[in-house]
């Protein structure tokens, strides 16, 4: 029987990283069948290793899907080729053979040299200048009539992650979901790496910020407290979030509750379910979040320390909001561009609390940020990963104890 066969190249922390095994199981498991040709493997932990495969199908159609699943693993054609482009039909249309990016670091060959692709983010598509000298990712919806986008695989390396020398929370192949796993290590972790950001930060480093986004379940489990000292202490300095999250938090701080429920006492207050639509008004009739927390109306809380720290929100909108507060974008699509523009700088995500936050945001994230998924539903973070944030750790825990943990390890007393 004709088989149909190709060569493809590994580099890389391709042993200690398990790339290498994890491309040839792909492989048995799709059907083909591999040869090793010139394994080459690094002496020290420094030194990188590299190996040709040549891999045999029965068919060309096989073999192409294969090709196509190991290609975030790093493996590239051997047979040098430049990637091809077409031009854009019409806005917002690409071709019909356009190349959907992963998450990871890419890069694509044009005139026999290799390009990073910037901005890169999974399901977009790779747009290149005229000149051919740059390269970035750009979402489906944002590229115009004439744009030249990559079509195809070749001339296109994907760079995996590779193991960290550290050995932390963040290793490489750490982010298994389960409720039955401790906590207290992880948290540790994620406390040691917000404080070292905290000081790069304030040194003035780039990719030092941390990210939360997070849902109204904050509020609800008795969160807002600590998200509030880790905002005023430095510790947080991008919020994304929706209606209701900042609408609870001052509600919590005009009437004492969230969602009528007295925080202090759990116990239902009469007409307390009026209380997050009086907080509503009462905003939208001063005109801002901002306006209300410098005219003291809004003294303590989680939007106050955002307005008095200068973090910058985002506050994406769903279909099901009330009001919905001044600065609640309510268009999805510029939601999704504010929360982009945002990105560059992230050194760490928290995702707390909210299914479509948490999946929202970890679409837009690259590979290459740590994240963390918090919820106490688990099917949160195991969607999350299926869905392609391979490098988010996910934890089972209410939001209320997530945060009042990291806040004492951080140095908050409670």
């Amino acid at each position: 029987m004709s088989t149909y066969h190709e060569t493809v190249v590994l580099q890389g922390h391709i042993i200690d990283s398990l790339i290498l095994a994890k491309v040839l199981d792909r492989i048995v498991m799709m059907g083909g069948t591999f040869d090793l040709q010139d394994v080459n493997i690094g002496k020290t932990r420094e030194q990188p290793s590299s190996a040709r495969i040549v891999i045999r199908a029965a068919s060309k159609a096989f073999l192409d899907e294969i090709l196509n699943a190991i290609q975030p693993h790093g493996a590239l054609i051997e047979r040098g080729t430049d990637c091809r482009t077409e031009l854009v039909p019409d806005d917002g249309i690409l071709p019909d053979t356009f190349y959907a990016t992963t998450h990871l670091p890419t890069q694509i060959r044009i005139a026999g040299r290799w390009l990073d692709v910037d901005r890169i983010e999974m399901d977009l598509a790779i747009v290149v200048n005229e000149e051919g000298s740059a390269a970035h990712a750009i979402p489906m919806g944002d590229v115009r009539r004439g744009d030249r986008v990559i079509v195809g695989r070749e001339g296109i390396r994907v760079i995996p992650l590779q193991r960290p020398h550290e050995r932390d929370v963040f290793g490489f192949m750490e982010s298994q979901v389960s409720a039955e796993r401790p906590h207290g290590h992880i948290i540790a972790d994620i406390a040691t790496r917000m404080r070292q950001l905290r000081e790069r930060h304030r040194q003035g480093q780039t990719d030092a910020k941390v990210l939360l986004a997070g849902g109204p379940a904050i509020i609800h489990a008795g969160g807002r407290d600590a998200l509030t000292w880790l905002i005023e202490q430095g510790f947080i300095h991008i919020l994304f979030c929706g209606n209701a999250l900042a609408a609870h938090d001052m509600e919590a701080d005009l009437y004492g509750t969230s969602l009528g429920y007295k925080l202090t006492g759990g116990q239902p207050l009469p007409h307390g379910h009026e209380h997050h639509l009086r907080t509503i008004n009462r905003i939208r009739t001063i005109g801002s979040i901002e306006a209300a927390v410098h005219s003291g109306v809004v003294k303590q809380g989680i939007m106050a320390a955002c307005v008095r720290q200068t973090v910058p929100v985002v506050m994406a909108g769903t279909i099901r909001d009330d009001g919905p507060l001044p600065g609640v974008i309510t268009d999805s699509v510029h939601a999704q561009q504010a929360m982009r523009a945002l990105i560059p700088g992230v050194g760490l995500a928290l995702l707390v609390a909210s299914t479509l936050h948490s999946i929202a945001t970890g679409n837009l994230l690259p590979a290459t940020i740590p994240t963390v998924c918090v919820d106490i539903n688990p099917s949160v973070p195991t969607k999350l990963a299926d869905r392609g944030s391979f490098q988010a750790v996910g934890l089972v825990m209410d939001a209320g104890s997530f945060l009042t943990e990291v806040g004492r390890t951080l140095g908050r007393l409670v």
